[in-house]
Order: C-alpha cells, then structure tokens, then sequence
C-alpha cells in the first residue's frame, strides 16, 4: 500500500494518462502507416500515367526525360517498370519482371496494387490498363511499375517517432506539472497537520483556520472530537477533584476509628470501636461506589448492554430493599404502573441504580413530616417514572443550588451524589430528569423514550400493579436538607 497521499494522486493522474499516451501512440503509428502506404501508392499512379503517356507518344520507343527523372528521383528510391502489349510480347522496359505477377490483369480491373518481390526484395507493385496504339498494333497495353517497400517503412517510422516524441513530452510535461500541482494542492493538509500537531491536552481549541471544501468535513469532525476529549478531561479532572474531596473526611474518621480500636481500654470497648469502624467504612465504600456509578454514566456511550425490560419489574425489584424502612417508619410506600408492560432499551444495572437512588433521596431528606412515597410509571409518547412524597419540599430559590454536584439546600445526611447520578443515567439512555415541587411535598420525574414492542419480549415479566407497603407512620426522622444533582 502506497502511504504518499502525493505519490497516490501522481500515480492516479499520471498512469491513465500513460495508458491513453500508449493507445495515441499506438493508432499514430497504424496512421502513419496509411498516409505513407497512400502517399507513396499515389506516386507509383503518377509514375504509372507518365510512363504510359510517353510509350504512347513515342511509339513504344522511349519516354521522355523528365519521366526518366521521375523515376530515379521519386521519393521513396528509383521507380523500375515495364510494357506488355495486348499480346503478351515486352514492349519496353526491365525484362525481369516482379515475382508473382502476370502479364495481364484480369478482367473489368483498370489497375491493380499488390506486393510482390524484385531479387528477392519486398516491393510495391501497380499494374495499370491503357488503351492505346503503338506501332500499329492497337488494344490494351498493361503497365507495370514497383518500388521497394523499405522506404515507405522508413517514412512510417519516421512518422511515428515524431509523434511519439510529441505524446512522451506532453506526458513528461503533465507528470512534472502533477507532481509540483499536487504538492502545492496539499498545502492546505500540510498546514492542517501543523495545526493539530500544535493541539495538546492543555490546549484542545478548536481549529479556525482556512481550509479547502474537501476538508471542511474532516475539520469540522476534528473540532468536535477536541470538543468531547476536553469534555471529558475536564469531568475527569471534577471527578478526581470531588473524589478526593468528599473521600478525604471519611478516610480520616477511618484512620481515627482505627487508632481508637488499637488504643481502646478493654476488649468491649474495642468491640464497639470496632462496630462504628466497619458502619464508616461501608459508608466510605458506598461514596465510592456512588462516585464511581456517576464517572461511568458520564463517560460511557453507545448502547452496549442495553436490553428490552420492563420498567414495571425493574421498579418493582427497586422497592423492595426500602420495604422494612418503610414499615419501620409506618411510611405508605406506595408502585403504581399503567397495567400493561412499560418497556424500556435500557442498561438493567445502571436503570435500577438509578430508581434506588431516588428512593434512597425521598427516604433521607423527606423530613419527620413525611407520611408517603408514590413511585408511579405512565407509558404514553415517552416513558415515565415520577417519585413524589408528602415531606419538607425544596424551596424555588434553593433550586439552582440542588442542581450541582455535592450540593444541598442544607446541612444533612448523605453524599449529594445522589440525584446527580440518576439525572447522569438518564441522560446515559437518552432521557432527562426533571426536579421540583409536588402539590404535597417533593417529585422527581425520569423521563425516557419509548421503543417498539417487540414480537417475543423474553425480557419482561407479568404486569406489576398498585401495591401499598406500611399503613402508619411511627417515630421521627432527623431534620434533613434535598440533595441536589448536577
């Protein structure tokens, strides 16, 4: 493979260009040919018709001077000849005749040209008829002359070379106009080239120079790419920042915790010190995960791992974990689904992390007033999935804080990471998470897209319908702040 873009489109323009040079040349020397075959037949008719002319005037004695300078100066060499009369007999001329040719010629022919030998010599041969009367004998006289055909070949090949000169110099002159055409054509690559050879990680900018319509295209694609790596250093550099923020408080209660179990007075205190060591460090591991889940949904694309599922048995399977904690709070927890199977193109792992989080926001940041969590589906030109609960509610001016990372409207429990990762997953599957007041309380609402029914949907499970979980409310929650997303 020829990795010269310069040496490709010299080759793609010049070996066409060969190929018809050869075919030019090729037909030039089949012309050259014919005009010399033409020209050289149209003298022997000439030489033919002087010769023909002076036998008649003379009587069949002699021909006339300037016939004789006719054929010794013709072009092509000397012009031989002879005269047969009606009868056969040898009028005048070279007795030696051409070999093969008869005296006479057949019948209805005037004249005749075939190629013949002369001492062993290729010649051209004219055979022409005349009527005349020489020395008182009248009828058809039948004139012969030949020439040797190594002229004409001459004159052929000199015809051909002067044309084949022409056709390799026009061929030289395009090459050498191709090869310095096309260097100076893909300047315009050569400047693009430097420009992205000047493009790093600390400066992705994109490229706004000038270039030629071919690679609008190709720039336009290259600013874009720039634009997603940027992106993305930048939300690898947010996360590593906020990773080692938010990683930092716990890592130190860990270590403290650690050096408190060492230093603990008696084996039950170490025990209890112990306890609260491993409470932390599933906290800590729980963050990570979280910060880990919220990277992923950032960076991946594509739909890889998607499948067909109901969003009903994935809502379903959610809710469950937060059973117990609701029966323990005597909290209605409530899955309402349209009936019909909701199906969704989603990521199964990523989905459900998605609804747990948001379950898990309306539990910790409900507030002690909270009686219920409704956690309801609507399949119509877009697939929903709203939770909505009775408890303290976001205040509109707290709402722009609610929407970054890590941030709450207030002090409280948990990471913040919380509606950050659930709005990332839905937009991971095309979608968007809507934040804000309900009439009662609080709602989150995800919205996805809807696909197709599919003929056989292995993928989803029987209908899931209203189900209520908890008729009470007992004891009292700690006072919490929304957590926010980005």
């Amino acid at each position: 493979m020829i990795r010269s873009l310069r040496l490709r489109l010299f080759l793609i323009i010049v070996i066409p260009l060969m190929v018809l040079g050869g075919a030019v040349g090729s037909w030039r020397i089949a012309e050259a040919q014919k005009t010399a075959d033409a020209f050289f037949d149209r003298n022997l008719m000439f030489t033919a018709l002087a010769v023909s002319r002076d036998v008649s005037l003379s009587d069949g004695d002699a021909i006339s001077p300037e016939t004789e300078r006719l054929l010794g100066e013709t072009a092509g060499g000397p012009v031989r000849y002879h005269v047969y009369a009606p009868d056969g007999v040898l009028v005048t001329g070279y007795a030696v005749p051409p070999v093969p040719v008869t005296r006479r010629l057949p019948k209805d022919t005037p004249f005749l040209y075939t190629d013949a030998h002369y001492k062993g010599a290729p010649v051209r041969v004219l055979r022409l008829k005349s009527e005349a009367r020489i020395d008182g004998l009248s009828g058809t006289f039948t004139i012969t002359v030949w020439q040797d055909l190594a002229a004409r070949g001459a004159f052929a090949r000199q015809q051909a070379l002067r044309a084949g000169v022409v056709i390799a110099s026009l061929i030289l002159a395009v090459a050498l106009l191709v090869w310095f055409g096309v260097r100076t054509g893909l300047k315009p690559l050569l400047d693009l080239e430097d420009a992205i050879s000047r493009r790093s990680p600390e400066d992705l900018s994109p490229i706004r120079r000038a270039v030629p319509v071919e690679t609008q295209g190709l720039v336009g694609r290259l600013n874009a790419l720039f634009s997603r790596v940027a992106a993305t250093l930048e939300a690898q550099a947010a996360f590593v920042s906020d990773a080692a923020h938010q990683l930092r408080n716990p890592i130190a209660g860990l270590l403290a915790l650690a050096q408190s179990v060492q230093s603990a007075p008696s084996w039950a205190a170490a025990q209890e010190r112990a306890s609260d060591l491993a409470r932390a460090a599933a906290e800590a591991g729980q963050l990570a995960n979280r910060l880990l889940t919220l990277e992923r949904a950032r960076a991946e694309t594509g739909t890889d791992g998607f499948q067909r599922l109901n969003l009903a048995g994935l809502a379903r399977d959610a809710i469950k974990p937060f059973e117990a904690q609701a029966a323990a709070r005597a909290l209605t927890l409530t899955l309402e689904d349209p009936g019909p199977p909701v199906v969704v193109l989603a990521d199964p792992v990523m989905l459900k992390e998605a609804v747990t989080n948001l379950l898990h926001n309306a539990f910790v940041h409900g507030g002690p007033a909270m009686t219920h969590v409704r956690l309801s589906l609507h399949d119509g030109p877009s697939v929903s999935l709203a939770i909505s609960d009775d408890g303290r509610g976001v205040d509109a001016g707290d709402i722009p804080k609610i929407l970054s990372r890590f941030g709450q409207a207030g002090t409280g429990q948990g990471s913040g990471l919380g509606l950050s990762i659930a709005e990332a997953i839905a937009q991971r599957h095309g979608g968007r998470l809507d934040v804000g007041r309900s009439p009662n309380g609080f709602r989150v609402t995800m919205t996805l897209p809807p696909v197709p029914e599919a003929p056989a949907e292995k993928t989803l499970d029987r209908p899931y319908g209203h189900t209520t979980l908890g008729v009470r409310r007992h004891g009292a929650g700690s006072e919490t702040s929304r957590e926010g997303l980005t």
